[in-house]
């Protein structure tokens, strides 16, 4: 990289110009949402989070008028439902009511929680959803569908549609007037025909199959964080949240490790770790049509078999 610089240096070639332009995510958002603003050459800011590690729109608005008066120009926000370190949700609302007051393009991520909300008992998660300006979920995560499938709703198409809209002659066709033409939605001028896939899930389990489905997985997570919380070993990082428990052993970040790399190799069961504010925790997803409390019980005793290892 840096005979790169140099080169570029000796050749006169300009310094690279960083954008302006601002977009803002809570700090636990989805790695892709930074990948996102590096391929649009924008900035990405991200935002800090309560004791509940929602972010909220004290804190977002904190960073825009930082932003503002460094002659910066806010954008984009993300909010997530559901963050993929711990499942909490940022405050909608909030986030919504400064977006508006501002004029930023909110849009919401909901990859792994969006499929709760088939269930109408998780959707006060949901308020504020009419300042949203564009809504994603992935339903191959956790609605049964088979991957990929993801659900995108964009509450003014014409806006997406008018930015990416190139008509050259040799994609013309005779019903381009009639029909809705995912070439000006996408970077791609084709796409997948994910739809029949879902449909297939929707007439197979119906609504009420799915919301049985949600709901049991549910019951699942609540119960293996009821055996941590009994146990003498581990403890709960926070509250299990949807289908997901945030777990570890009670010790140090480095044990914790430890037992996640045992765990792995071992190849009984598969976890996926995360850290936040330098503590190290596991986590366990309910994700299979199969799983059952016994499952669960194999899974602590595995763990702590793994535990006494170390």
């Amino acid at each position: 990289m840096i005979m790169m610089d140099w080169l570029a240096k000796a050749m006169g070639l300009p310094d690279h110009n960083v954008s302006s332009m601002v977009a803002y995510g809570s700090k636990l958002a989805h790695s892709g949402v930074e990948k996102a603003c590096l391929m649009g050459a924008v900035q990405y800011h991200p935002v800090g989070y309560d004791d509940n590690y929602s972010m909220r729109g004290h804190l977002l608005e904190k960073e825009i008028e930082a932003d503002i008066e460094k002659g910066l120009t806010p954008f984009f926000v993300v909010a997530t439902l559901g963050t993929i370190h711990c499942c909490s949700f940022d405050n909608l609302k909030e986030l919504g009511e400064v977006c508006e007051k501002w004029g930023l393009w909110l849009h919401v991520d909901a990859a792994y929680a969006g499929s709760a909300f088939i269930c109408p008992e998780t959707r006060h998660l949901l308020a504020g959803i009419e300042l949203v300006q564009s809504f994603n979920f992935n339903p191959h995560k956790w609605l049964q569908v088979q991957f990929d499938c993801s659900a995108l709703w964009i509450k003014d198409r014409q806006k997406l549609d008018t930015v990416l809209h190139l008509d050259p002659i040799y994609l013309q066709h005779s019903k381009q007037d009639e029909i809705v033409d995912f070439r000006h939605w996408q970077i791609p001028l084709g796409r997948r025909f994910r739809s029949l896939k879902l449909w297939f899930v929707l007439r197979s389990f119906g609504v009420t199959g799915l919301q049985k489905w949600i709901r049991g997985t549910m019951d699942l997570a609540e119960y293996f964080a009821d055996l941590i919380t009994k146990s003498e070993h581990f403890e709960l990082f926070r509250p299990r949240s949807m289908g997901l428990v945030c777990f570890r052993a009670k010790g140090s970040n480095d044990q914790n490790r430890a037992l996640l790399k045992s765990l792995n190799e071992g190849r009984e069961i598969h976890l996926i770790p995360a850290e936040i504010d330098d503590t190290y925790f596991l986590r366990l997803a309910i994700c299979s049509t199969q799983t059952t409390q016994k499952d669960l019980d194999d899974v602590l005793n595995l763990m702590l078999r793994h535990l006494q290892k170390l």
